[in-house]
């Protein structure tokens, strides 16, 4: 019998938290050993989430009480500051780490500060952390300690924009995102803004002075640009409970066939779907799903390029991507416990 990875996720009540329990208790290689919470400590997890009763077995513990030096693996689904408190004594004890939040995606610990207004706590360990966006730094995280996995928005408009930015077809001074999430984005915490009443029956932007995720895609997608990189971003909530949309644009400065482009540059890609010429995703064909939804257009007498891209928040732009990334940190198949089929309707 191979033996198992031991599994520790460190706030484990959320949304992400819920999803990576849902994906890993499915896992053929994980065994989910610590689930901490400091305020449901000793509560069953399937008494908080009754869609895990006969899967999950486990209970909330304290997080200075959980064996989690003792893990292979540590998931933090946790508030900004929360990983890099606690990172340097797991690593020490060699646990690899997964971070779902942003203290290890910006390598400028300057840039860090003025956009999370906390100093980072171990500047050293940032240095060496990895960006775990599997499709651009695959061969990174195979060797990291570390991983700071993506944001959910930055996952859709890298991966949009990079066939473009990398073969250097595009205008990079002005790029355009136009994004909407649905509420699971702002997370499983009782806001105003994400109350049913308010939600619901409505259409909004929000974060136009200037959203966290920004820093997170120029740094990403400078890296492959020849030249400068300016990004128009503006995220929208939408009534939908998961599900993220964006639609990105940019002006072409010389010819290429933008279909083949994307098929060449993602051609075997496990959660990388480039649809067929004329194809509009929907929200739907990727829900509760690790797979992303690529469609481009070029529209005639235009160097406008338009690029669709669907993705499930929770999954691929979370929690699933999380998992991915332990595959690859812990040498499993990549495509371990992601393979669910997207749930319709």
């Amino acid at each position: 019998m191979v033996q198992k990875l031991k599994i520790g996720i460190v706030g484990g009540t959320g949304y992400t938290g819920v999803e990576l329990l849902r994906i890993l208790a499915q896992h053929p290689h994980a065994e989910l050993a610590a689930i901490t919470s400091r305020k449901e400590a000793g509560m069953p997890v399937a008494q908080m989430f009754p869609s895990l009763r006969r899967v999950c077995d486990l209970a909330f513990t304290e997080p200075d009480k959980s064996d989690l030096k003792g893990c292979d693996v540590v998931f933090f689904a946790t508030p900004h500051g929360v990983a890099m408190a606690q990172a340097r004594e797991l690593v020490d004890a060699g646990t690899k780490i997964v971070d779902l939040a942003a203290d290890f995606r910006l390598q400028d610990p300057a840039e860090f500060e003025r956009w999370y207004k906390m100093p980072h706590a171990c500047p050293d360990l940032l240095a060496e952390a990895v960006y775990g966006l599997p499709e651009m730094n695959r061969d990174a995280i195979r060797g990291a300690r570390i991983v700071g996995n993506p944001g959910c928005y930055p996952t859709t408009m890298q991966l949009g924009f990079l066939p473009l930015v990398e073969a250097g077809v595009v205008d990079t001074t002005l790029l355009v995102a136009d994004c909407k999430s649905g509420v699971s984005g702002a997370g499983r915490k009782a806001e105003i803004s994400t109350l049913f009443a308010e939600a619901s029956d409505n259409f909004a932007a929000y974060g136009l002075p200037g959203h966290r995720h920004h820093p997170e895609v120029t740094q990403g997608l400078a890296r492959a640009a020849t030249g400068p990189l300016n990004l128009v971003f503006t995220p929208h909530l939408t009534p939908m409970i998961r599900g993220i949309f964006s639609t990105l644009y940019a002006s072409r400065v010389r010819d290429v066939d933008v279909q083949a482009l994307f098929e060449s540059r993602y051609a075997g890609e496990p959660f990388v779907d480039v649809m067929p010429a004329g194809s509009a995703p929907d929200t739907r064909s990727v829900r509760a799903s690790n797979m992303l939804r690529i469609a481009v257009a070029n529209p005639k007498d235009s160097r406008l390029v338009r690029v669709l891209v669907v993705m499930d928040n929770l999954v691929k732009g979370a929690a699933g991507q999380a998992v991915q990334n332990m595959n690859l940190m812990c040498g499993l198949p990549e495509t371990a416990g992601l393979t669910a089929v997207p749930v319709l309707p």
